[in-house]
Protein backbone atom coordinates (compact mmCIF):
# COMPACT_ATOMS: atom_id res chain seq x y z
CA UNK A 1 0.00 0.00 0.00
CA UNK A 2 1.24 3.47 -0.79
CA UNK A 3 0.05 4.67 2.62
CA UNK A 4 0.29 2.20 5.49
CA UNK A 5 -3.12 2.10 7.16
CA UNK A 6 -4.38 0.82 10.50
CA UNK A 7 -7.81 0.22 8.98
CA UNK A 8 -8.45 -3.48 8.55
CA UNK A 9 -11.08 -2.80 5.87
CA UNK A 10 -8.52 -0.97 3.74
CA UNK A 11 -6.09 -3.85 4.09
CA UNK A 12 -8.76 -6.40 3.14
CA UNK A 13 -9.67 -4.40 0.04
CA UNK A 14 -6.02 -3.93 -0.92
CA UNK A 15 -5.00 -7.59 -0.48
CA UNK A 16 -8.16 -8.75 -2.20
CA UNK A 17 -6.96 -7.28 -5.50
CA UNK A 18 -3.19 -6.90 -4.95
CA UNK A 19 -0.65 -8.51 -7.26
CA UNK A 20 0.49 -11.25 -4.89
CA UNK A 21 4.14 -12.26 -5.34
CA UNK A 22 5.23 -15.88 -5.61
CA UNK A 23 8.36 -17.71 -4.57
CA UNK A 24 11.34 -17.50 -6.91
CA UNK A 25 11.48 -21.30 -7.14
CA UNK A 26 7.80 -21.38 -8.16
CA UNK A 27 8.46 -18.95 -11.00
CA UNK A 28 11.55 -20.84 -12.15
CA UNK A 29 9.91 -24.27 -12.13
CA UNK A 30 6.71 -23.12 -13.83
CA UNK A 31 8.68 -21.45 -16.61
CA UNK A 32 10.74 -24.62 -17.00
CA UNK A 33 7.57 -26.72 -17.34
CA UNK A 34 5.97 -24.26 -19.74
CA UNK A 35 9.05 -24.34 -21.98
CA UNK A 36 9.10 -28.14 -22.19
CA UNK A 37 5.83 -29.46 -23.63
CA UNK A 38 6.93 -33.06 -23.10
CA UNK A 39 7.21 -32.53 -19.34
CA UNK A 40 4.22 -30.18 -19.03
CA UNK A 41 1.41 -31.87 -17.11
CA UNK A 42 -1.36 -31.02 -14.68
CA UNK A 43 0.35 -33.05 -11.97
CA UNK A 44 3.68 -31.32 -12.58
CA UNK A 45 2.12 -27.86 -12.27
CA UNK A 46 0.21 -28.90 -9.15
CA UNK A 47 3.35 -30.24 -7.46
CA UNK A 48 5.07 -26.89 -7.98
CA UNK A 49 2.29 -24.51 -6.97
CA UNK A 50 1.09 -26.55 -3.99
CA UNK A 51 4.39 -25.72 -2.25
CA UNK A 52 3.78 -21.99 -2.52
CA UNK A 53 1.05 -20.66 -0.19
CA UNK A 54 0.83 -17.35 -2.02
CA UNK A 55 0.42 -19.02 -5.41
CA UNK A 56 -2.24 -21.30 -3.94
CA UNK A 57 -4.06 -18.21 -2.68
CA UNK A 58 -3.79 -16.58 -6.12
CA UNK A 59 -5.33 -19.65 -7.77
CA UNK A 60 -8.21 -19.97 -5.30
CA UNK A 61 -8.92 -16.22 -5.46
CA UNK A 62 -8.90 -16.32 -9.27
CA UNK A 63 -11.30 -19.27 -9.40
CA UNK A 64 -13.79 -17.54 -7.12
CA UNK A 65 -13.56 -14.34 -9.17
CA UNK A 66 -14.25 -16.36 -12.33
CA UNK A 67 -16.74 -18.81 -10.88
CA UNK A 68 -18.97 -20.41 -13.47
CA UNK A 69 -22.73 -20.18 -13.12
CA UNK A 70 -23.06 -23.96 -13.24
CA UNK A 71 -20.31 -24.53 -10.66
CA UNK A 72 -22.02 -26.08 -7.65
CA UNK A 73 -19.01 -26.58 -5.38
CA UNK A 74 -16.38 -24.21 -4.06
CA UNK A 75 -12.90 -25.26 -5.15
CA UNK A 76 -10.26 -25.89 -2.53
CA UNK A 77 -8.19 -28.48 -4.43
CA UNK A 78 -5.47 -26.79 -6.48
CA UNK A 79 -5.25 -29.59 -9.04
CA UNK A 80 -8.99 -29.46 -9.66
CA UNK A 81 -8.87 -25.68 -10.02
CA UNK A 82 -6.07 -25.78 -12.60
CA UNK A 83 -7.84 -28.57 -14.49
CA UNK A 84 -11.03 -26.48 -14.71
CA UNK A 85 -9.03 -23.42 -15.73
CA UNK A 86 -6.97 -25.27 -18.32
CA UNK A 87 -3.18 -25.16 -18.44
CA UNK A 88 -3.00 -22.58 -21.22
CA UNK A 89 -5.34 -20.23 -19.33
CA UNK A 90 -3.38 -20.85 -16.13
CA UNK A 91 -0.14 -19.59 -17.67
CA UNK A 92 -1.92 -16.73 -19.41
CA UNK A 93 -3.99 -15.47 -16.46
CA UNK A 94 -1.74 -16.38 -13.53
CA UNK A 95 1.84 -15.74 -14.69
CA UNK A 96 4.40 -16.49 -11.96
CA UNK A 97 5.43 -12.91 -11.31
CA UNK A 98 6.32 -10.81 -9.51
CA UNK A 99 8.44 -12.89 -7.16
CA UNK A 100 8.95 -12.12 -3.48
CA UNK A 101 12.58 -11.35 -4.34
CA UNK A 102 11.38 -8.65 -6.76
CA UNK A 103 8.99 -7.11 -4.24
CA UNK A 104 11.40 -7.28 -1.29
CA UNK A 105 14.76 -6.79 -3.00
CA UNK A 106 15.59 -3.80 -0.81
CA UNK A 107 14.86 -5.57 2.47
CA UNK A 108 16.73 -8.85 2.76
CA UNK A 109 16.06 -9.09 6.50
CA UNK A 110 12.30 -9.02 5.95
CA UNK A 111 12.65 -11.49 3.06
CA UNK A 112 14.49 -13.86 5.38
CA UNK A 113 11.64 -13.64 7.91
CA UNK A 114 9.12 -14.32 5.15
CA UNK A 115 10.98 -17.37 3.87
CA UNK A 116 11.25 -18.75 7.41
CA UNK A 117 7.50 -18.33 7.81
CA UNK A 118 6.85 -20.12 4.52
CA UNK A 119 9.18 -22.94 5.54
CA UNK A 120 7.17 -23.23 8.75
CA UNK A 121 3.98 -23.40 6.67
CA UNK A 122 5.48 -26.26 4.65
CA UNK A 123 6.14 -28.18 7.86
CA UNK A 124 2.62 -27.57 9.15
CA UNK A 125 1.16 -28.76 5.84
CA UNK A 126 3.34 -31.87 5.95
CA UNK A 127 2.31 -32.73 9.50
CA UNK A 128 -1.35 -32.14 8.75
CA UNK A 129 -1.26 -34.36 5.68
CA UNK A 130 0.61 -37.19 7.43
CA UNK A 131 -1.74 -37.19 10.39
CA UNK A 132 -4.77 -37.12 8.11
CA UNK A 133 -3.45 -40.19 6.28
CA UNK A 134 -2.87 -41.96 9.61
CA UNK A 135 -6.49 -41.27 10.55
CA UNK A 136 -7.80 -42.27 7.12
CA UNK A 137 -9.33 -38.82 6.67
CA UNK A 138 -10.84 -38.40 3.21
CA UNK A 139 -10.14 -34.66 3.31
CA UNK A 140 -6.37 -34.71 3.77
CA UNK A 141 -5.77 -32.34 0.84
CA UNK A 142 -8.19 -29.79 2.28
CA UNK A 143 -6.58 -29.89 5.73
CA UNK A 144 -3.12 -29.71 4.17
CA UNK A 145 -4.18 -26.60 2.22
CA UNK A 146 -5.62 -24.99 5.36
CA UNK A 147 -2.38 -25.64 7.27
CA UNK A 148 -0.32 -24.24 4.39
CA UNK A 149 -2.44 -21.06 4.28
CA UNK A 150 -2.98 -20.70 8.03
CA UNK A 151 -0.51 -17.79 8.27
CA UNK A 152 -1.14 -16.32 4.81
CA UNK A 153 -2.06 -12.84 6.08
CA UNK A 154 1.19 -12.70 8.05
CA UNK A 155 3.12 -13.61 4.89
CA UNK A 156 1.37 -10.89 2.92
CA UNK A 157 2.09 -8.31 5.60
CA UNK A 158 5.80 -9.19 5.43
CA UNK A 159 5.57 -8.44 1.70
CA UNK A 160 3.60 -5.19 1.95
CA UNK A 161 4.21 -3.88 5.48
CA UNK A 162 7.68 -5.16 6.37
CA UNK A 163 8.45 -2.20 8.67
CA UNK A 164 5.40 -2.93 10.82
CA UNK A 165 6.20 -6.64 10.95
CA UNK A 166 9.79 -5.93 11.96
CA UNK A 167 8.49 -3.67 14.74
CA UNK A 168 6.30 -6.52 16.02
CA UNK A 169 9.21 -8.95 15.83
CA UNK A 170 11.57 -6.65 17.75
CA UNK A 171 9.00 -5.95 20.46
CA UNK A 172 8.42 -9.65 21.04
CA UNK A 173 12.13 -10.38 21.01
CA UNK A 174 12.66 -7.70 23.64
CA UNK A 175 9.83 -9.04 25.83
CA UNK A 176 9.05 -12.75 25.40
CA UNK A 177 5.99 -12.42 27.64
CA UNK A 178 4.16 -10.15 25.17
CA UNK A 179 1.13 -11.83 23.62
CA UNK A 180 1.12 -11.75 19.83
CA UNK A 181 -2.39 -10.36 19.43
CA UNK A 182 -1.68 -7.50 21.85
CA UNK A 183 1.45 -6.42 19.97
CA UNK A 184 -0.37 -6.72 16.66
CA UNK A 185 -3.14 -4.44 17.91
CA UNK A 186 -0.57 -1.90 19.07
CA UNK A 187 1.41 -1.86 15.83
CA UNK A 188 -1.15 -2.72 13.14
CA UNK A 189 -4.41 -1.71 14.75
CA UNK A 190 -5.88 -5.19 14.24
CA UNK A 191 -5.09 -8.87 14.82
CA UNK A 192 -3.49 -10.67 11.90
CA UNK A 193 -5.86 -13.65 12.15
CA UNK A 194 -8.83 -11.26 11.95
CA UNK A 195 -7.33 -9.89 8.75
CA UNK A 196 -6.86 -13.43 7.47
CA UNK A 197 -10.46 -14.48 8.08
CA UNK A 198 -11.82 -11.23 6.66
CA UNK A 199 -9.65 -11.64 3.56
CA UNK A 200 -10.91 -15.18 2.98
CA UNK A 201 -14.49 -13.96 3.30
CA UNK A 202 -13.86 -10.93 1.05
CA UNK A 203 -12.36 -13.10 -1.69
CA UNK A 204 -15.23 -15.56 -1.24
CA UNK A 205 -12.84 -18.44 -0.77
CA UNK A 206 -14.40 -21.74 0.34
CA UNK A 207 -15.92 -21.41 3.84
CA UNK A 208 -14.23 -24.71 4.68
CA UNK A 209 -10.87 -22.91 4.60
CA UNK A 210 -12.05 -20.39 7.16
CA UNK A 211 -13.53 -23.08 9.40
CA UNK A 212 -10.36 -25.18 9.33
CA UNK A 213 -8.35 -22.15 10.44
CA UNK A 214 -10.58 -21.38 13.42
CA UNK A 215 -8.20 -22.41 16.19
CA UNK A 216 -10.91 -22.03 18.81
CA UNK A 217 -13.04 -24.73 17.13
CA UNK A 218 -10.77 -27.49 18.40
CA UNK A 219 -13.68 -29.88 18.92
CA UNK A 220 -13.71 -30.77 15.23
CA UNK A 221 -11.19 -33.40 14.17
CA UNK A 222 -9.98 -31.66 11.02
CA UNK A 223 -9.70 -28.28 12.74
CA UNK A 224 -7.74 -29.94 15.52
CA UNK A 225 -5.44 -31.50 12.95
CA UNK A 226 -4.65 -28.10 11.40
CA UNK A 227 -4.27 -26.31 14.74
CA UNK A 228 -1.92 -28.91 16.20
CA UNK A 229 0.15 -29.04 13.00
CA UNK A 230 0.53 -25.24 12.97
CA UNK A 231 1.45 -25.14 16.67
CA UNK A 232 4.06 -27.88 16.29
CA UNK A 233 5.59 -26.18 13.24
CA UNK A 234 5.70 -22.83 15.08
CA UNK A 235 7.28 -24.20 18.26
CA UNK A 236 9.74 -26.58 16.58
CA UNK A 237 10.97 -23.70 14.42
CA UNK A 238 12.63 -22.45 17.61
CA UNK A 239 14.49 -25.76 17.95
CA UNK A 240 13.50 -29.14 19.36
CA UNK A 241 14.28 -27.92 22.87
CA UNK A 242 11.46 -25.34 22.82
CA UNK A 243 9.61 -25.35 26.15
CA UNK A 244 6.18 -25.61 24.51
CA UNK A 245 6.92 -28.86 22.66
CA UNK A 246 6.19 -31.36 25.48
CA UNK A 247 2.61 -30.08 25.66
CA UNK A 248 2.37 -30.29 21.87
CA UNK A 249 3.51 -33.92 21.96
CA UNK A 250 0.86 -34.76 24.57
CA UNK A 251 -1.90 -33.08 22.56
CA UNK A 252 -0.82 -34.81 19.34
CA UNK A 253 -0.57 -38.16 21.12
CA UNK A 254 -4.12 -37.74 22.36
CA UNK A 255 -5.28 -36.72 18.89
CA UNK A 256 -3.60 -39.65 17.11
CA UNK A 257 -4.16 -42.10 19.99
CA UNK A 258 -0.50 -43.03 20.25
CA UNK A 259 2.13 -42.44 22.94
CA UNK A 260 4.30 -39.34 23.10
CA UNK A 261 7.51 -41.20 22.21
CA UNK A 262 5.89 -42.37 19.00
CA UNK A 263 4.84 -38.77 18.29
CA UNK A 264 8.41 -37.55 18.72
CA UNK A 265 9.55 -40.25 16.33
CA UNK A 266 7.05 -39.52 13.55
CA UNK A 267 7.58 -35.74 13.66
CA UNK A 268 11.35 -36.08 13.58
CA UNK A 269 12.10 -34.73 17.06
CA UNK A 270 14.31 -37.68 17.94
CA UNK A 271 16.56 -37.02 14.95
CA UNK A 272 17.81 -33.79 16.51
CA UNK A 273 17.41 -31.97 13.20
CA UNK A 274 16.84 -28.25 13.29
CA UNK A 275 13.29 -27.37 12.33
Amino acid sequence: MNTISNDIDEWVAFLGKAEIPVLRNTARELRRLQADEEKLSLRGITQVVSQDPMMVFRILRYMQQHKRENQLQDLILVEQAIMMMGMSHFFRDLPPDPTVDDVMRNDMVALTHLLKLIRRAHRAAHYSYEWGVMQKDFHVIETRTAALLHDLAEMLLWCFAADRMMAIFRMQQADKSLRSHIVQMQVLGFKIMDLQLRLIEHCELPPLLSRLMQDDAMGEQQVRNVTLAVKLARHSANGWDDAALPDDYKDIADFLRIDTEKVKQIVGADSGNTA
